[in-house]
């Protein structure tokens, strides 16, 4: 055999397309595009995006395309549109998943941001919704029984930007100043700053005095990891019989968890009002950072069981200041909390919604946001949760819920064929296996 030399320049003024390379394609992503198919995603999304189209003029990107790259950000781990654009247009079986022929490009990430912001939120939110009716017919929805929990996301902003919001002072000039009225120190240098800072009592940062002119929208929040980094907050409504997602929203970093509770179960009564059927919200299971006796009080009324872990009180609570439903919703849910139930819906809700958490943010990449303003990072953030109840649903009729999972699948495959034949080699007593010891 002769040794090839890769030619290191080469210009072709024409090309049969009989020459043009072929993908055999992506089985996980063929599978999702049948799946699309037989619900009429691309037909229905057109359809719900044509009022912000032009009538006439240059065909423009398919909304189904572009739907499509953001789903591909969170089956892939890509936390950037840059990213994104740069696998899609990498990859013929990817390409063959957007519907793109080999002659065609694929939408730069600037024209990702275009149509992300032509598009309103409630258009994402129908669009998710379209993806819970799948899951409705696949017979993944039930709805009673929902489980809700936050996390925070870190903001496309830096600490060393912040501003004061009075006089907007940055966070130099202030301690420089400081540095001046109680040290005494004129002209510091950044190490004398530094050492100032550090040492210096009462140092707090409030979201009450600094912001980032960069990201208004952020908060100062300490992260789980012990940082303080400016973030968002967001939250999911996790079904405990099916492990759906099925709604999630973005909120302010520093808004309670007790403010948004109500209406998280709003929007899940919203979504399956949307996907159909008779299902309504019975039981809605959290953890003690939602028990709040207005916020039970109010579920109450909407004949809906709460199972709310209680916060630790040191003595008696008082009631003589406050309505008496309050107290009988308080007591209502503190009964069923001592219930064996309970103890199963906690310990349930702990392992979905982590795990909604976990394949979301850490696995899909949407931990770290690029994109500025709570809207935006809503809409993105809707559509990565969309690609994980669509892996859901593919789980259950391909038997696969991600597109590297093929490839795990593949590897332990081969590790069985591996570990059968050298067992079977033992058997025959042959001196030498083929895994060494």
């Amino acid at each position: 055999m002769a040794l090839g030399k890769r030619k290191r320049e080469h210009q072709g003024l024409w090309i049969s397309s009989a020459d043009l390379p072929r993908s055999p394609g992506h089985a996980f992503y063929g599978a999702l595009n049948r799946l699309f198919a037989e619900s009429g995603f691309d037909a229905q999304v057109e359809a719900i995006c044509a009022e912000f189209y032009a009538a006439s003029g240059r065909p423009s990107i398919p909304p189904g395309v572009y739907f499509r790259m953001l789903f591909v950000g969170y089956f892939e781990g890509l936390d950037s549109q840059r990213g994104i654009a740069w696998r899609c247009s990498d990859s013929l079986s990817l390409r063959e998943f957007l519907g793109l022929e080999l002659t065609e490009r694929v939408p730069d990430h600037s024209s990702l941001t275009v149509i992300r912001k032509r598009l309103p939120l409630e258009l994402h939110e129908r669009v998710f919704a379209l993806v819970i009716s799948i899951a409705r017919e696949k017979g993944l929805l039930r709805g009673k029984t929902i489980a809700v929990d936050s996390t925070l996301l870190e903001a496309n902003a830096a600490m060393r930007t912040i501003v004061r919001k009075e006089n907007g002072e940055d966070w130099r000039g202030y301690i420089t100043r400081l540095a001046k009225e109680e040290a005494g120190i004129e002209n510091p240098t950044s190490k004398e700053l530094k050492t100032f800072d550090k040492n210096r009592p009462g140092k707090k940062v409030s979201n009450d005095e600094w912001t980032s002119p960069s990201d208004p929208d952020s908060r100062i929040m300490k992260m789980k990891d012990g940082r303080t980094h400016l973030a968002y907050k967001t939250e999911h409504a996790v079904d405990l019989e099916t492990d759906l997602v099925i709604t999630a929203s973005v909120h302010a970093g520093n808004r309670p968890d007790t403010e948004s509770l109500i209406e998280t179960v709003i929007q899940v009564e919203d979504q399956l009002g949307r996907a159909g059927g008779d299902s309504t919200v019975e039981e809605v299971v959290a953890d003690s950072g939602y028990h709040k006796a207005e916020v039970l009080d109010v579920l109450r009324d909407a004949e809906i069981r709460t199972y709310v872990c209680e916060q630790s009180r040191v003595g008696r609570r008082r009631w003589t200041d406050k309505p008496e439903g309050f107290r009988d919703a308080v007591y209502a849910n503190r009964r069923r909390q001592r219930a064996e139930r309970a103890r199963r819906l906690h310990r349930r809700r702990r392992e979905y919604v982590e795990r909604s958490f976990a394949h979301v943010c850490e696995t899909g990449g949407a931990r770290r946001t690029w994109i500025r303003g709570l809207v935006e990072v809503g809409k993105r953030y809707l559509m990565q949760v969309a690609a994980r109840n669509l892996g859901l649903i593919l789980r259950k009729i391909f038997g696969i819920g991600s597109a590297r999972g093929l490839q795990d699948v593949a590897a332990a495959l081969l590790w069985l064929y591996i570990a059968l034949m050298d067992a079977a080699l033992r058997l025959l007593d042959r001196p030498e296996p083929i895994v060494a010891r």
